[in-house]
């Protein structure tokens, strides 16, 4: 079994989007009960919440569900427990690498856009602040990257 977790800062936009694009495409392979995800924010702000309803909404547009609940990520547990540790920016590579004050976890650790088909984008941008357009590129990106993690993940198993 792998597990794939998924962080961005509050937990209630990129991530649980790639979580719940993730969840479908395992299901749409049948790799369900061979590959796990899960999602993750650096600051517990939102703990407990829903993902944002402009999220949802954008996601739902597109036939995705997000129903996770936001959480903040637990270096005691996480590091460990998850083969993934996939960020959405640079600043959620760097509170997560602070949290490795070993550097134990450093190979399991990725930017989701290291997966891009496009390797002109070099994030995810946190949509919260912004427009529509925003949660539709968020999307876009999460589609791409995670079907290219997928197969990588898919060729370990």
């Amino acid at each position: 079994m792998k597990k794939v977790l998924f962080i961005c800062l509050g937990n209630i936009c990129r991530s649980p989007a790639a979580e719940g694009i993730m969840q479908q495409k395992l299901k749409v392979h049948s790799l369900d009960d061979r590959i796990q995800c899960d999602s993750a924010g650096t600051i517990g702000h939102h703990a407990g919440e829903l993902p944002d309803a402009r999220m949802r909404k954008a996601a739902k547009a597109r036939g995705y569900t997000l129903d996770s609940h936001s959480r903040k990520f637990d270096p005691s547990i996480d590091f460990t427990k998850f083969d993934y540790l996939i960020v959405m920016d640079d600043s959620n590579l760097q509170d997560i690498k602070i949290l490795d004050k070993k550097l134990e976890f450093k190979s399991k650790l990725f930017k989701l856009t290291d997966f891009s088909s496009n390797k002109e984008n070099t994030f995810v941008p946190d949509p919260y602040f912004g427009g529509e357009s925003g949660f539709d590129l968020v999307l876009d990106l999460v589609e791409d990257c995670t079907e290219n993690l997928l197969l990588k993940i898919k060729d370990e198993l």
